[in-house]
């Protein structure tokens, strides 16, 4: 994907909607100085450049008894068939992220469990069934220290 070039007005409304994905449009538009109109056109050409893909809604994996957060880092026996490997580690609903990463290992998941006996279940009757994974090594979490989205001002203008 190319790089996308935003001007001040672009980057204001990113600002605006990573801290709050549902601020009103018009409350957007007044504090950019330009109408509702516009913010929606902005938005939607952002959305066709791939900026935005789209908005979601975040839950906290403890409040609902995910106690384990983990980092699973993956070797892939066969490369050419790393794409097929990936496709069925995405039917693991454990697991919420997977990186194609550099280093001794090819893949890096990150999956929660509600506790140490379903990480183990995971692993040795989900993660190591699935054809093309050679071996694991296991990262625990023991605490997010914080989580956010890029920062905008960190664009190069």
């Amino acid at each position: 994907m190319a790089k996308s070039s935003l001007d001040a007005i672009d980057k204001k409304i990113l600002r605006f909607l990573i801290k709050n994905a549902r601020t009103p449009f018009l409350e957007i538009a007044r504090e950019c100085g330009i109408s509702g109109a516009a913010i929606h056109q902005r938005i939607k050409k952002l959305e066709d450049m791939g900026v935005i893909q789209g908005s979601r809604l975040v839950v906290a994996p403890k409040s609902l008894g995910f106690d384990v957060c983990a980092f699973i880092s993956i070797r892939v026996s066969d490369i050419t068939r790393q794409q097929d490997t990936v496709e069925q580690l995405r039917k693991i609903p454990e697991i919420v992220e997977c990186h194609y990463i550099t280093g001794s290992y090819n893949l890096m998941v990150k999956l929660y469990c509600i506790d140490n006996e379903h990480l183990m279940r995971t692993i040795f009757d989900k993660i190591l069934h699935v054809q093309g994974v050679s071996s694991t090594q296991t990262y625990m979490s023991l605490n997010e220290s914080f989580q956010r989205e890029i920062h905008v001002d960190c664009l190069r203008d």
